[in-house]
């Protein structure tokens, strides 16, 4: 091979390195925060340190809170429990063989002999050999005992969604797999300030949670974060731009890519969407779109997730049935394709700024 093919081949890789280290966003810090959190002393966090914040206070306040998962003792692949053990103690940090079917297990027996359990399981792409104890047991446990017995204290945090070269088993987004089944109640924070509240918020809800932290904002989403102990209510989503002509609706990452897509058709369509970070996705909050599309006469739902049975096709079924009169175009879903996710081809995979503007256009101009 020539010295000139050799020099060509290694600005490629370089190229592909620089552009696999790319987000297909840009975060977007939060512009308001809730009035009792305003006069919080504050500090520079990103989300991986959030959510280290949120358990270190729900283990200061709580004697019978436990951590443990794959790898947590020595702080998790992703770091999120550093230092935990050495502060709370071996008996209350622990790691677990790999298996994610008895981290669930374990957890839902913690919760229901009255401790508190917050479950790690490491990628949420292996969230699905615990499947059938999340299902049908964590679920189901409150209601097959007529309320006599519960396993709520238990809350299990996972990873979420792309991250930019993932591929097929680390790039995942299964929220709607756990939709379906009433009992569990589901979260996606945007960034560390939703992150550290709904954290605390479900490791204290009477309910079992499930809490997808999305990995690629880890480190990459830094703001000004409230110290104290604080928390942001389930089931309440909420407003992070306002406007008149289209409302679109995100949760997680995508509420960032929804935000460019939004300030993208202000300048180039004149047009004024509203955005709507879900934030809980069980239970949603329907009140809160449903007011809003009501305004605006139009509705846009986008996710990660393949686009079928997706949970943007709820939100769409029933707002096409609370706001019939009120709608001016159909509403759209922008999502991930009806694929395995891609490795090279993740660019084109992902709901990106572009496709969500498209859609803004289209349904603008209907």
């Amino acid at each position: 091979m020539s010295c000139r093919a050799v020099s060509v081949l290694s600005k490629c890789r370089i190229s592909q390195q620089q552009i696999r280290g790319k987000a297909h966003f840009t975060f977007q810090p939060s512009q308001t925060l809730p009035a009792a959190l305003q006069s919080m002393e504050k500090t520079k966090m990103n989300l991986m340190q959030s959510v280290n914040e949120a358990m270190r206070i729900a283990m200061e306040t709580d004697d019978s809170a436990v951590l443990f998962g794959e790898d947590v003792a020595f702080g998790g692949v992703f770091r999120c429990s550093l230092d935990l053990q050495k502060k709370f103690g071996k008996d209350r940090v622990f790691n677990t063989p790999l298996c994610e079917q008895g981290i669930a297990g374990f957890g839902i027996g913690v919760a229901a002999a009255g401790a508190t359990a917050i479950a790690e399981i490491q990628f949420g792409d292996y969230i699905f050999p615990a499947y059938d104890q999340l299902v049908n047991e964590a679920a189901k446990f409150r209601y097959r005992s007529g309320n006599q017995f519960d396993c709520g204290k238990l809350t299990v945090r996972t990873t979420w969604g792309a991250v930019g070269h993932g591929a097929l088993y680390h790039s995942q987004s299964p929220e709607a797999n756990f939709t379906h089944t009433p009992g569990l109640k589901l979260v996606v924070p945007r960034g560390p300030i939703q992150a550290k509240g709904l954290l605390l918020s479900c490791i204290r809800d009477p309910n079992p949670c499930i809490f997808f932290e999305p990995k690629i904002l880890y480190r990459l989403a830094a703001e000004d974060v409230p110290t104290g102990d604080y928390t942001i209510p389930l089931g309440q989503a909420e407003t992070v731009r306002t406007g008149k002509d289209l409302t679109l609706v995100a949760w997680g990452t995508q509420v960032h890519v929804a935000l460019e897509a939004a300030q993208m058709a202000k300048d180039k369509l004149s047009a004024d969407v509203e955005v709507i970070d879900l934030q809980t996705i069980q239970p949603w909050d329907e009140d809160h779109v449903v007011e809003s599309v009501q305004k605006t006469g139009r509705l846009i739902v986008t996710h990660e997730a393949p686009i079928s049975s997706g949970f943007g096709a709820e939100i769409a079924s029933t707002v096409q049935k609370r706001c019939f009169l009120n709608l001016e175009s159909p509403i759209e879903r922008v999502a991930g394709f009806d694929t395995p996710f891609p490795h090279v081809h993740e660019p084109f995979y992902l709901p990106t700024v572009h496709r969500v503007f498209d859609a803004i256009k289209k349904s603008v101009n209907y």
